[in-house]
């Protein structure tokens, strides 16, 4: 699992310690994904699939692609598709992926890297295997998260944050025991690099075999972990965390994960709740159905774009 790697993870700056009148969140449900098909056919974990969309607000979906080993010409992608209404978070653990919008973004993502593309009043685009992973195969393994935007900001302007793997802040636990990537928002006074217009929190984390990771998290968040890969506890309870499950946890000032025998791999995610109706029909996310269907007859019109003429 390449993502980005430390070799010493004692060289890097220290998560911000729990205060001791912090009350630790318990845990309130763990549920499996659920496996599914998406875009060209290339099979995923639906990780929210066992909570509900108040839940996970302001997050709509999490999908995890692989580990999966291609031979070539078996990597699939998701040609162009339109979006409206949210925000499309896609993390390469392993792999790249080629990616094309009508907005002028876009380009090679791969280990440990991240694109971030805001379709806000709508855009069309593609995430598809490069040339060389489509010729020769390999690894792929990533992660998709579909992000709300409240009402005022459903019709922002189309934009693309391409996120490389070094630009993302390393951090690690008391004992040095966890490599915490930050992607976005803030964790334990360190900020990742992506801009968020919905206030969130998403942070890739490395467990090694017995380590326990103590986090402050916003108590205005929700929050979540999902297991990636290998094992895990959650809470001081020790509920079992297995790959392909998330856990929600209720109100409190930290977090609670502890690796068992093996190394742990997990998404720390949270947000500020939008607390709006959700009303989503494939890949449109609006406040009512009125809005729905209004973003079909604009696509069908043009006016979410034009698949752009590539080079080469």
């Amino acid at each position: 699992m390449p993502a980005i790697q430390v070799a010493d993870t004692l060289i890097l700056p220290r998560l911000a310690a729990v205060l001791p009148e912090s009350v630790e969140r318990g845990v309130v449900k763990i549920a499996p994904g659920r496996a599914g098909l998406e875009g060209a056919g290339f099979p995923v974990y639906r990780g929210f699939a066992g909570l509900s969309v108040q839940d996970i607000d302001p997050f709509l979906m999490l999908d995890q692609l692989g580990p999966v080993l291609n031979g070539p010409f078996e990597t699939k992608g998701a040609p162009w598709h339109p979006h409206r209404g949210f925000e499309t978070v896609t993390y390469v653990l392993d792999g790249e992926i080629a990616h094309h919008d009508s907005h002028g973004g876009g380009g090679i993502i791969g280990d440990g890297d991240t694109q971030w593309m805001t379709a806000g009043a709508g855009i069309l685009h593609d995430e598809v295997p490069t040339d060389k992973v489509l010729n020769n195969g390999g690894w792929q393994h990533g992660i998709q998260l579909w992000v709300n935007l409240p009402k005022t900001l459903k019709f922002s302007a189309p934009r693309y944050q391409g996120i490389s793997a070094n630009k993302l802040t390393l951090t690690t636990s008391h004992d040095g025991g966890a490599l915490v990537r930050i992607i976005a928002g803030d964790i334990a006074a360190h900020s990742g690099p992506g801009s968020t217009h919905t206030p969130i929190a998403i942070a890739h984390v490395t467990l090694a075999p017995g380590a326990q990771l103590v986090v402050p998290w916003n108590p205005e968040f929700n929050a979540m972990v999902y297991m990636l890969l290998g094992g895990a506890t959650v809470g001081s309870q020790r509920h079992v965390l297995p790959p392909h499950h998330v856990a929600l946890f209720g109100a409190g000032g930290h977090l609670v994960v502890t690796a068992t025998d093996q190394t742990a791999d997990f998404l720390l995610l949270g947000g500020l709740p939008i607390r709006e109706p959700v009303v989503q029909y494939g890949p449109f996310v609006m406040n009512t159905q009125d809005e729905i269907q209004q973003a079909f007859r604009d696509y069908e019109s043009g006016l979410l774009g034009t698949i752009p003429t590539l080079k080469g």
